[in-house]
């Protein structure tokens, strides 16, 4: 699946036309989308549903910002789990959120770019996975 994975705060911030990045994460995604799919998946899904009172406004947002929803494959559900153990076992937080190394084994396993602007735990639990940044 050709694409582009993006992450929760990306959508975010063009859902809530955030006052500091809404206009950067616009941008990134018009360039991203002019090179293929933008795809979310259900853990971002979820993490932007609480923005929204019902089900169908969500909907209508990610089908109007032109996403399309690729489910998490089993494989990076595993490669998150140990990823999570790896970062706990060098000391990080305990409440770090597991959605964002979720976030990252999907692209990683799926061979896709990730849009962030939240890099830091992703980038030490998968070095080789191509990031692209919101500036």
């Amino acid at each position: 699946m050709p694409g582009v994975l993006v992450d929760s705060s990306v959508v975010l911030d063009l859902f809530t036309n955030d006052p500091i990045w809404g206009e950067h994460s616009a941008q990134a995604l018009a360039e991203a989308a002019a090179a293929g799919e933008l795809l979310i998946d259900d853990i971002v899904y979820a993490e932007v549903s609480v923005g929204f009172s019902r089900i169908e406004d969500l909907d209508e947002a990610i089908d109007g910002a032109l996403f399309t929803l690729a489910p998490i494959p089993r494989a990076a559900l595993f490669l998150a789990g140990k990823a999570f153990l790896a970062y706990r076992r060098r000391g990080g937080v305990r409440t770090a959120p597991m959605p964002d190394f979720i976030i990252g084994a999907h692209a990683a396993v799926s061979g896709l770019p990730l849009l962030t602007r939240d890099p830091e735990r992703v980038m030490s639990a998968y070095p080789k996975l191509r990031l692209i940044l919101v500036r």
